[in-house]
């Protein structure tokens, strides 16, 4: 019997039956519920910061995952353990990929400054999510190659086994060999799984782009609602320094109307006056 498929016999037996224990969604983080419906920006802001979170510690857990296999540790349970591992976490990165398209659909507050913080958060959001995405690409690229790579020795090992069988009897070599064979192909399941979630996570990065480039043109809407705003608030300045300016014009007029009326009364008060004196 080869050396690695004795390894695999210690984790699960050959039934494929589920081994007792946790529930990996639990362990993992498991992706919230997607909600087509609008919602307030801050509960999606939130919920995409926790996922990434949970996208982050869950890489650093298939990283030190990765690192054993095609050790004495690579087991069956390791393996199960980082299959569904990094299943759920690309669940997760899919749901939040969604939650960020979900931003786009709320309504932006009418204040260009809470707009504008907005926009600080959602791009703070997307360098983190680009960042997360691109640890846990590259440690499912790794985990893809050292997986090819045990195939490639169980495969080598399956023939040794044969020729090591002739020496044996014909039905212990059969034996061996569909043992081996089973073996070979869970690890080509395990791996036809890894690049369809790696091809998963190249399409959430080209649903970023396009996220990150319909922003820019919606900011650049903004500024420009923001630069009119401010045009408008110069013109009314001037508008009211305008008429702040005559009707100060429009007082003295007055005043000075008022002094000459003054005058004249007084005037005409004297000339009657001196009028009925000579009387």
């Amino acid at each position: 019997m080869s050396q690695w498929s004795g390894q695999y016999r210690t984790g699960q037996d050959r039934t494929g039956q589920d081994r007792p224990g946790k529930d990996r969604t639990d362990m993992y983080g498991k992706a919230e519920s997607y909600r087509p419906v609008p919602r307030d920006f801050n509960p999606v802001i939130q919920t995409c910061s926790s996922n990434i979170q949970k996208i982050t510690q869950n890489t650093a857990q298939i990283k030190s995952l990765v690192n054993q296999l095609g050790t004495s540790q690579d087991t069956c349970e390791l393996q199960d353990r980082l299959q569904q591992i990094q299943h759920y976490t690309n669940q997760l990165a899919k749901e939040t990929n969604k939650h960020l398209k979900e931003l786009g659909s709320i309504p932006l507050p009418p204040s260009p400054s809470e707009q504008r913080q907005q926009k600080i958060q959602r791009d703070r959001l997307m360098n983190d999510f680009s960042s997360a995405l691109n640890n846990f690409q590259s440690i499912q690229r790794r985990a893809a190659e050292k997986e090819k790579e045990s195939v490639a020795r169980a495969r080598a090992g399956s023939r040794l086994s044969e020729d090591w069988g002739q020496m044996t009897t014909q039905t212990e070599e059969v034996a061996i060999t569909e043992e081996d064979l089973e073996l070979i192909k869970e690890r080509e399941t395990n791996i036809r799984q890894l690049e369809s979630d790696i091809l998963d996570v190249n399409q959430i990065f080209k649903d970023l782009a396009v996220m990150i480039h319909d922003q820019g043109e919606m900011i650049d809407s903004i500024e420009a609602n923001v630069e009119n705003a401010e045009v408008h608030v110069e013109r009314g300045t001037e508008q009211l320094q305008r008429a702040s300016y005559y009707q100060q014009k429009s007082r003295k007029k007055m005043c000075i109307l008022a002094m000459v009326c003054s005058i004249v009364l007084v005037i005409l008060g004297i000339i009657i006056w001196q009028a009925a004196a000579g009387k």
